[in-house]
């Protein structure tokens, strides 16, 4: 896969006994995920799962606010 896609694999997480997953420190970093940071789980049964923070959301709720 070229860097240049913007496309990166971080790795292999084990989800624990209370369904937890650590995201590896390089993905934490490149993304600017802290530690209290929300983020929105989504599903899609042909492509998996994906993480998003809500934050993105920000502008979209303000907008709607004005």
């Amino acid at each position: 896969m070229k860097k240049d896609e913007g496309k990166q694999i971080f790795g292999v997480v084990k989800v624990g006994d209370k369904g937890q997953i650590v995201i590896p420190k390089e993905a934490r970093k490149l993304f600017d995920i802290k530690a209290g940071d929300a983020l929105l789980v989504l599903g899609d049964m042909s492509k998996g799962l994906a993480l998003v923070k809500t934050q993105i959301f920000d502008d979209i709720v303000e907008d709607v606010f004005k």
